[in-house]
């Protein structure tokens, strides 16, 4: 779907037709200053050109534990609790195979991030979606998976704030993932990719910080997102020292490690000032409410996130979500992502990424109300 989206989008633009993306989740704004300034020094350093340790560097892991303890109040134990990752795709990726053979079951949150179904799939073993609906608030219904999807599930995803419905966790859900996962002996795996991109007062919380957390889960945090990261991939695992040591045991088969100049970078991101965050939030719940008094404007019933740098709406009635996508883009010319993309329980639904400067943010949305009324 994805490409002959992007092929529609090749079209329209070849023919002279000015096409506003809203698809894809990647910030606008540049790295913050300090960030690039850390990395300039350190990349210039030889003692960074050398190959890493895939354990990284003591700086690295010392700067994600002291951030856990102020950020989250977590005690994360530097020496066996983290190691960095190659930003947050590749730990999952590998997380299955470190963790599932053929024949075992990893439970999948859907609508998802595409890797928690297909890292499984590659593994040869079974993604079970655990469908995330509007009436549950996009949570998943735990009472709801079966005994024998139980005794074969050695993974669990789950991701919040949530990409891609923005929803955050309600109390006490952690505690209950906790409490199946060391029943049935699986390892969560929490992706938490957006806490630092919140809005209207909410502060999300880390699963590791949940009681009986470390025991049976990790968490991937990412820099990607809150930090304007995204190509640098940097991110960590944290969480069981057990199962980082399985991750690292497959990764050091597979890769050479995180460039020691991006470690370094990543430790000025965490040890950083949070005002540039604060203030590239502001800049998203702006954007968020431009969107979402537009769409509500076209009829659509839509709610506003307290989390992450997305919109997720319900399309039109008498519409798919491929269907109300292309009518936008035909209609429109702004592109925005099926529902679909995301898994069968995304069907119905629409994402709108806040990652684009705010004028063509205002463009796109004057587009829809004009075009779509």
């Amino acid at each position: 779907m994805f490409a002959e989206l992007s092929r529609r989008v090749a079209e329209k633009r070849s023919q002279g037709i000015d096409v506003i993306s809203l698809g894809i989740g990647d910030p606008d704004r540049p790295t913050f200053d300090y960030v690039v300034e850390a990395m300039r020094a350190a990349v210039a350093n030889p003692s960074t050109h050398q190959y890493p340790s895939n354990r990284g560097r003591e700086e690295f892991r010392d700067a994600f534990a002291r951030f856990y303890r102020d950020r989250f109040g977590v005690q994360i134990d530097p020496e066996r609790e983290v190691i960095p990752a190659i930003g947050a795709k590749e730990c999952i990726y590998n997380l299955c195979f470190a963790f599932l053979d053929p024949g075992d079951v990893a439970l999948a949150a859907d609508p998802g991030y595409p890797v928690y179904t297909a890292g499984p799939a590659l593994a040869g073993a079974q993604a079970v979606p655990l469908p995330l609906v509007p009436e549950l608030n996009f949570v998943p219904d735990l009472d709801a998976i079966g005994e024998q999807t139980l005794e074969r599930a050695r993974l669990i995803f789950l991701n919040y704030p949530n990409n891609p419905t923005g929803a955050v966790v309600p109390q006490g859900f952690f505690d209950r993932v906790v409490e199946l996962a060391r029943e049935h002996q699986i390892l969560v795996v929490h992706d938490n990719a957006y806490s630092e991109t919140t809005y209207d007062g909410y502060v999300a919380p880390s699963f590791l910080a949940t009681p009986g957390a470390k025991q049976v889960g990790v968490e991937v945090f990412s820099l990607s997102k809150g930090y304007i990261m995204t190509g640098w991939r940097c991110a960590a695992i944290l969480g069981n020292a057990e199962a980082v040591d399985s991750y690292w045991r497959l990764k050091t088969n597979i890769d050479s490690g995180l460039h020691e100049a991006v470690q370094l970078a990543g430790v000025a991101a965490l040890d950083g000032p949070r005002e540039p965050l604060e203030q590239m939030n502001e800049i998203y719940a702006r954007r968020r409410d431009l969107v979402v008094t537009a769409l509500r404007e076209i009829g659509v019933q839509v709610n506003s996130p307290r989390g992450t740098i997305y919109v997720w709406a319900p399309v039109p009635e008498g519409h798919t979500s491929t269907s109300f996508a292309e009518l936008v883009l035909d209609r429109a010319a702004v592109v925005i992502s099926p529902g679909s993309m995301y898994g069968d329980n995304g069907e119905g639904f629409f994402r709108i990424s806040l990652t684009t400067p705010d004028e063509r943010i205002a463009e796109a949305v004057g587009r829809m109300r004009d075009h779509l009324t």
